[in-house]
């Protein structure tokens, strides 16, 4: 049975910082891509962050520059490296695993979401 399971949300003043860290149970997650995704009240669920099982690095435009997302396979963690946050980062984020790869596809295993609130 896969499980993931987030920490690292909090309350932040914009122009901070926060790590998320997303650990891995029932999988070998460095077989996986491992994904961010994030939900703001009353808008969809969208991609924010993937690294691929050999590394490679995709970011959402509007997060680049800013976010870093980063993996531990010896700790089956992903994690996410967000500075200089925004109110409009304010959102839920997601952990996903996707044995296939690709970007945005919604695909995988699921946490169950860490709230980060961006506000002064």
């Amino acid at each position: 049975q896969v499980q993931l399971v987030e920490s690292g949300g909090g309350l932040v003043q914009p122009g901070g910082s926060l790590r998320l860290s997303c650990t891995a149970s029932g999988i070998d997650a460095a077989l996986y891509t491992l994904n961010w995704y994030r939900q703001a009240p009353g808008k969809q669920r969208e991609p924010v962050a993937s690294i691929t099982s050999d590394g490679h690095t995709n970011v959402a435009g509007a997060v680049k520059g800013r976010f870093t997302i980063s993996r531990d396979n010896a700790k089956n963690t992903v994690y996410l490296q967000m500075n200089s946050l925004k109110p409009e980062d304010t959102a839920v984020y997601y952990c996903n695993a996707n044995p296939l790869g690709g970007w945005g596809t919604n695909f995988g295993s699921w946490g169950q979401g860490t709230q980060v609130t961006v506000s002064s």
